[in-house]
Protein backbone atom coordinates (compact mmCIF):
# COMPACT_ATOMS: atom_id res chain seq x y z
CA UNK A 1 0.00 0.00 0.00
CA UNK A 2 1.61 3.34 -1.20
CA UNK A 3 1.08 6.40 1.15
CA UNK A 4 -0.05 9.26 -0.92
CA UNK A 5 0.99 11.99 1.31
CA UNK A 6 4.50 10.79 0.49
CA UNK A 7 7.08 8.46 1.35
CA UNK A 8 7.81 10.06 5.69
CA UNK A 9 4.11 11.79 6.17
CA UNK A 10 2.11 8.93 8.24
CA UNK A 11 -1.44 7.97 6.56
CA UNK A 12 -3.46 8.83 9.70
CA UNK A 13 -2.27 12.77 9.16
CA UNK A 14 -0.63 13.18 12.39
CA UNK A 15 2.38 14.66 12.02
CA UNK A 16 5.30 13.41 14.55
CA UNK A 17 7.09 15.71 16.72
CA UNK A 18 10.37 17.03 15.45
CA UNK A 19 13.19 15.59 16.63
CA UNK A 20 16.81 17.29 17.47
CA UNK A 21 19.80 14.93 17.05
CA UNK A 22 21.82 15.32 21.01
CA UNK A 23 24.51 13.06 19.63
CA UNK A 24 26.00 10.97 16.94
CA UNK A 25 28.37 7.48 18.00
CA UNK A 26 29.98 4.96 15.31
CA UNK A 27 29.22 2.24 17.80
CA UNK A 28 25.49 1.24 18.77
CA UNK A 29 27.00 0.24 22.06
CA UNK A 30 27.94 3.90 22.78
CA UNK A 31 24.44 5.38 21.94
CA UNK A 32 23.01 2.62 23.94
CA UNK A 33 25.12 3.80 27.04
CA UNK A 34 23.80 7.40 26.41
CA UNK A 35 20.33 6.14 26.81
CA UNK A 36 20.75 4.09 29.27
CA UNK A 37 22.85 6.86 31.39
CA UNK A 38 19.49 9.25 30.75
CA UNK A 39 17.33 6.39 31.66
CA UNK A 40 19.05 6.11 34.87
CA UNK A 41 19.11 9.82 35.52
CA UNK A 42 14.96 10.15 35.18
CA UNK A 43 14.86 11.33 31.81
CA UNK A 44 11.90 10.27 29.75
CA UNK A 45 13.63 8.23 27.14
CA UNK A 46 10.18 7.08 25.49
CA UNK A 47 10.99 10.52 23.82
CA UNK A 48 14.39 9.32 22.48
CA UNK A 49 15.57 7.21 19.25
CA UNK A 50 18.09 6.01 18.20
CA UNK A 51 18.86 6.00 14.55
CA UNK A 52 21.18 4.36 12.55
CA UNK A 53 21.83 5.64 9.31
CA UNK A 54 24.10 4.21 6.24
CA UNK A 55 22.98 0.60 6.53
CA UNK A 56 25.27 -1.90 5.04
CA UNK A 57 25.45 -6.00 5.50
CA UNK A 58 28.41 -7.72 6.82
CA UNK A 59 28.89 -11.11 6.06
CA UNK A 60 31.64 -12.40 8.69
CA UNK A 61 33.06 -15.88 7.28
CA UNK A 62 33.43 -18.35 9.88
CA UNK A 63 35.42 -21.00 8.41
CA UNK A 64 35.50 -23.69 5.24
CA UNK A 65 32.34 -25.57 4.04
CA UNK A 66 33.44 -29.25 3.61
CA UNK A 67 31.27 -31.94 2.84
CA UNK A 68 31.35 -33.75 5.96
CA UNK A 69 30.74 -30.17 8.34
CA UNK A 70 27.88 -29.57 5.64
CA UNK A 71 26.69 -32.99 6.83
CA UNK A 72 27.06 -32.42 10.27
CA UNK A 73 25.46 -28.95 9.96
CA UNK A 74 22.36 -30.57 8.18
CA UNK A 75 22.36 -33.80 10.81
CA UNK A 76 21.99 -31.44 14.03
CA UNK A 77 19.17 -29.32 12.20
CA UNK A 78 17.69 -32.64 11.37
CA UNK A 79 17.91 -33.96 15.32
CA UNK A 80 16.56 -31.02 16.71
CA UNK A 81 13.43 -31.57 14.17
CA UNK A 82 13.40 -35.47 14.81
CA UNK A 83 13.19 -34.17 18.11
CA UNK A 84 10.47 -31.96 17.90
CA UNK A 85 8.52 -35.02 16.10
CA UNK A 86 9.48 -37.31 18.67
CA UNK A 87 7.85 -34.99 21.31
CA UNK A 88 4.42 -34.47 19.32
CA UNK A 89 4.26 -38.45 19.20
CA UNK A 90 5.52 -38.94 22.41
CA UNK A 91 2.04 -37.20 23.70
CA UNK A 92 0.26 -40.19 22.26
CA UNK A 93 2.09 -43.28 24.31
CA UNK A 94 1.97 -44.75 27.45
CA UNK A 95 4.74 -45.87 29.93
CA UNK A 96 8.51 -45.35 28.92
CA UNK A 97 7.71 -45.50 25.57
CA UNK A 98 7.58 -42.16 25.41
CA UNK A 99 11.40 -42.37 25.43
CA UNK A 100 12.27 -44.56 22.79
CA UNK A 101 10.10 -42.82 20.17
CA UNK A 102 12.05 -39.72 21.14
CA UNK A 103 14.81 -41.79 20.27
CA UNK A 104 13.91 -43.18 17.11
CA UNK A 105 13.00 -39.60 16.07
CA UNK A 106 15.90 -37.95 16.70
CA UNK A 107 17.88 -40.44 15.11
CA UNK A 108 15.67 -40.84 11.99
CA UNK A 109 15.94 -37.22 11.75
CA UNK A 110 19.23 -36.58 12.05
CA UNK A 111 20.27 -39.33 9.30
CA UNK A 112 17.75 -37.28 7.04
CA UNK A 113 19.42 -33.71 8.14
CA UNK A 114 23.10 -35.14 7.16
CA UNK A 115 21.73 -36.78 4.29
CA UNK A 116 19.96 -33.76 3.13
CA UNK A 117 22.93 -31.30 4.17
CA UNK A 118 25.37 -33.30 2.21
CA UNK A 119 23.58 -33.46 -1.17
CA UNK A 120 22.81 -29.76 -0.63
CA UNK A 121 26.31 -29.16 -0.41
CA UNK A 122 26.94 -31.33 -3.43
CA UNK A 123 24.46 -29.81 -5.20
CA UNK A 124 26.37 -26.39 -5.33
CA UNK A 125 29.00 -27.71 -7.23
CA UNK A 126 31.89 -26.02 -5.12
CA UNK A 127 30.30 -22.56 -5.77
CA UNK A 128 29.99 -21.85 -1.84
CA UNK A 129 32.02 -23.50 0.28
CA UNK A 130 32.45 -21.32 2.95
CA UNK A 131 30.21 -20.91 5.72
CA UNK A 132 29.36 -17.13 6.96
CA UNK A 133 26.81 -15.16 9.10
CA UNK A 134 25.57 -12.09 7.68
CA UNK A 135 24.37 -9.12 9.76
CA UNK A 136 23.15 -5.54 9.47
CA UNK A 137 25.27 -2.67 11.44
CA UNK A 138 25.31 1.28 10.77
CA UNK A 139 27.80 3.20 9.93
CA UNK A 140 26.71 6.29 12.40
CA UNK A 141 23.86 6.04 15.14
CA UNK A 142 22.46 9.16 16.28
CA UNK A 143 20.63 9.67 19.79
CA UNK A 144 17.65 12.23 18.79
CA UNK A 145 15.12 13.67 20.97
CA UNK A 146 11.73 15.38 20.72
CA UNK A 147 12.79 19.05 20.56
CA UNK A 148 10.76 19.67 23.50
CA UNK A 149 13.13 17.75 25.29
CA UNK A 150 16.39 18.39 23.62
CA UNK A 151 17.66 21.50 25.71
CA UNK A 152 17.66 18.83 29.09
CA UNK A 153 18.92 16.26 26.62
CA UNK A 154 21.80 17.80 25.38
CA UNK A 155 23.58 17.82 28.47
CA UNK A 156 23.58 14.16 28.61
CA UNK A 157 25.91 14.27 25.41
CA UNK A 158 28.83 16.78 26.37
Amino acid sequence: MTNPSGPHEPQDGIRPAPRQVIASFDDYADAQRLVDRMSDDGFPVEHVRIIGDGLRTIERVTGRMTKSRAAFAGAASGAWFGLFIGLLLAIFTVGPVWIVTMLIALVIGAFWGAVFGFVAHVATGGERDFASVKSLEAQRYDVCVSAEYAAEAARYAS
